[in-house]
């Protein structure tokens, strides 16, 4: 009599392990922790911090406008130190000269060469303080900088580090000795963020932390560390790029874009090159709140630091009182929003 045959073992159990979080988590996580730190130095500008998020995120450059004393220079080096990028700042002035933005070849009289000399330009973060005070032959050292990621000198074209952003400052209210920025120049900001006056209660809060020895030149004993890095950027970047745009969302920005071009107040509309900036800055703020997709609020939330320096006013516009907020504002309110 043959032996049973032996029933077939229970499988072992497999453990189950828990799902490792996404990179791109990960990394939304990390930009989100910006707002904390630099809050450590910086109050009631959370706008602001989280213009500069975004154009880290869409590889753009972003123009800080202001009056004097509303922290926008401490603001970029407060992102700076939150972040493990390399800085730098340049003080523009009359006299400066775009070698001294760019770099330039040097003699050196030991192996009767020239040898190149990199400029402050090449850094991760370069914090271009109040850049209308420097004549145009500078202003335009920086064009084929922010637009082309690299500088040519004597020829040769040498690429700039990636990430690179410039964060350019500049005073509203003082003209004199000033060289405004022309078109093509305000075009390659990606954001133009304005920066206010601080409401009541945060002027008491920032008076308080000066009363309790905050050093606004001393960010390390304010507590300021390095949150985010390269990589925290390059995976948020990836996530941001599939981030999905419907053809409705498409054609509500063109629809934005085309409603200034007809507006009787301006006599230069948004560019193409502004629609597609539009729709960047737009899914680079879906990803950030939590989305991978696009809505016509987050269109409407990014229009008017993307747009207000993309367009120009007729002087009789001007005059009328009529300002580029309230003209996007306007267009904002009369473009259809699709459903």
């Amino acid at each position: 009599m043959s032996a049973p045959t032996p029933e077939p073992a229970e499988p072992a159990a497999v453990p189950v392990t828990p799902a490792a979080p996404e990179p791109a988590d990960g990394a939304r996580a990390s930009l989100e922790a910006l707002r904390s730190e630099i809050a450590k130095a910086v109050v009631g500008q959370d706008p602001a911090v989280t213009g500069l998020v975004v154009a880290l995120l869409c590889r753009g450059h972003v123009l800080l406008e202001g009056v004097p004393g509303v922290a926008k220079t401490l603001l970029v080096r407060a992102l700076a130190a939150s972040l493990e990028l390399d800085t730098k700042r340049v003080q523009f002035t009359p006299d400066l000269m775009p070698s001294d933005v760019t770099g330039s070849l040097v003699y050196d009289a030991r192996t009767a060469e020239f040898s190149f000399q990199p400029g402050p330009v090449f850094t991760n973060l370069l914090l271009a303080d109040e850049i209308n005070r420097t004549p145009p032959k500078t202003q335009a050292s920086l064009l084929e900088a922010m637009e082309e990621r690299q500088v040519t000198v004597d020829g040769t074209p040498r690429l700039l580090p990636d990430p690179f952003l410039v964060a350019a400052t500049q005073n509203p209210v003082e003209y004199e000795g000033t060289y405004p920025l022309p078109e093509a120049q305000l075009d390659r900001f990606l954001l133009k963020l304005t920066v206010p006056l601080p409401s009541r209660h945060d002027e008491i809060n920032v008076l308080t932390r000066h009363a309790d020895g905050f050093n606004p030149r001393d960010l390390k004993a304010a507590g300021i560390r390095p949150v985010a890095g390269p990589a925290d950027l390059e995976a948020a970047r990836s996530a941001v790029a599939k981030t999905s745009v419907s053809p409705e969302i498409a054609g509500y920005v063109v629809d934005i874009c085309r409603a200034t071009r007809e507006s009787p107040s301006l006599a230069l509309g948004v560019s193409p090159r502004g629609a597609t900036a539009l729709l960047s800055t737009a899914r680079a703020w879906a990803w950030l709140t939590g989305r991978d997709y696009v809505t016509p609020d987050d269109v409407k939330a990014l229009a008017l630091p993307t747009l207000r320096h993309r367009i120009h006013l007729r002087p009789e516009a001007e005059m009328e009182g009529v300002t580029p907020d309230s003209v996007i504002t306007s267009v904002l309110a009369h473009v259809p929003v699709p459903r």
